[in-house]
């Protein structure tokens, strides 16, 4: 059994994101591929930490955020797109927009907690190289 740190794995992500380009990635991979963001910055983490992934861990953990992702952050993403959209039409665009952002930050934050939690099931092997993100990139 593993003890990662959802709290370690928070800041290691917040630090990735804020990489130059490494946002613009990383909803591209989102965005058009259908890829979760913390699903690959946890797979980035493991590697960085020189744990890997198999396969079947690699499924469970999709089924970890799939129904999250569906009921809670991408209706949340909807909403938010939706308003900016139409921001001209909505009073106190601003102040509704950072109070959907908070929420969202929240939830992204519920998600990789939920996904060190199943991490922490799962016995990873030390690997020297690992290179679970491109695992990520090959599934379907």
């Amino acid at each position: 059994m593993n003890l990662l740190n959802s709290d370690h794995f928070w800041q290691f992500a917040c630090t990735l994101y804020a990489k130059p380009d490494q946002q613009t990635t990383l909803l591209a991979l989102q965005n058009q591929q259908g890829k979760n963001v913390n699903l690959c910055l946890l797979l980035l983490y493991l590697d960085s930490l020189n744990l890997s992934i198999n396969t079947q861990q690699l499924n469970e953990l999709t089924q970890v955020v799939s129904e999250f992702d569906t009921y809670a952050l991408q209706p949340l993403r909807a909403a938010r797109s939706y308003l900016k959209a139409n921001q001209n039409t909505i009073s106190d665009y601003a102040t509704i927009r950072a109070e959907l952002l908070s929420a969202e930050l929240k939830l992204e934050k519920q998600q990789q907690h939920m996904l060190i939690e199943a991490v922490n099931e799962f016995e990873l092997i030390q690997h020297a190289e690992p290179n679970n993100i491109e695992l990520y990139m090959k599934a379907t």
